[in-house]
């Protein structure tokens, strides 16, 4: 079953589309529900759900602020945006972003809830086929050289740095400012350019560089992943389980002694 977390400041709201939906039927389950964006957060760092729908409008943090720091922190959460006729610059805003579909809340009815999440199984399907290569080696797809992907220079000069820098704190606002470009237009642009969030593609790096360490070093783990840039050891194992499909520990001791990965 693929988890849902329901974002709505009004209740209401957020029981009717709960009750409206046979959610099981459709391969999914409610998984959690919050009343705003802050405490939606923080319950996605905690137990990252497959499906967010959420309201735009709400108080303490918007659905299109959640959605920028669940993308920004690395989570793949499919976003479903509820709103008003009015909300449409938002919307926009959302769509730049990546959410998978919105819904018009007045208009909103079984028939068009059940379609939306029937599109969602389905992209979800799509990504979480594993591909040949984590099937042959549970290795992560490491990336590119920088110079390969783009020639475009303000994503060249982002590119340099993540691969110079993966160890030090890195946000798509940091990368922004030292481009000297709008935060909304970097995000936007690199995954244009190199088919990756910004957050995917230094997670990428990061996780290679710890696969490194797990072979060629004993030291621990938590401090493998502090070496590379993680500063909380949950989040560095859960990033390197979704991108190898083991844990840090077990991929140290099925890999000790075989050949390094490929260097970017």
């Amino acid at each position: 079953m693929w988890k849902v977390l329901l974002v709505e400041d009004e209740v209401f709201v957020r029981e009717s589309v709960r009750e409206i939906i046979a959610w099981e039927e459709l391969g999914f389950t409610v998984s959690g529900e919050a009343g705003n964006g802050a405490e939606a957060l923080e319950m996605i760092r905690q137990n990252a759900p497959d499906l967010v729908i959420s309201d735009i409008v709400m108080p303490e943090m918007d659905g299109v602020e959640l959605l920028r720091r669940t993308r920004e922190e690395g989570y793949d959460s499919r976003f479903v945006m509820l709103t008003c006729m009015s909300d449409f610059e938002n919307v926009r805003q959302a769509m730049e972003y990546g959410a998978s579909n919105y819904i018009l809340k007045l208009s909103m009815s079984v028939n068009s809830l059940r379609d939306t999440l029937r599109k969602i199984n389905n992209e979800l399907v799509k990504s979480r086929q594993p591909s040949s290569e984590v099937l042959n080696s549970a290795a992560p797809p490491s990336p590119l050289p920088h110079e390969e992907l783009t020639s475009h220079p303000e994503i060249q000069k982002i590119l340099q740095y993540l691969h110079a820098h993966y160890d030090e704190d890195i946000t798509v606002k940091s990368m922004s400012q030292y481009v000297m470009m709008a935060e909304n237009y970097v995000s936007t642009l690199f995954k244009k350019k190199t088919g990756q969030t910004l957050i995917h593609y230094l997670h990428q790096i990061r996780v290679d560089q710890a696969i490194r360490l797990l072979i060629h070093s004993d030291l621990p783990v938590y401090e493998i992943g502090n070496r590379v840039g993680f500063v909380n050891d949950n989040y560095f194992i859960k990033i390197f389980k979704r991108l190898t499909t083991q844990t840090p520990s077990q991929y140290r001791n099925n890999h000790r002694g075989k050949p390094e990965p490929v260097s970017m």
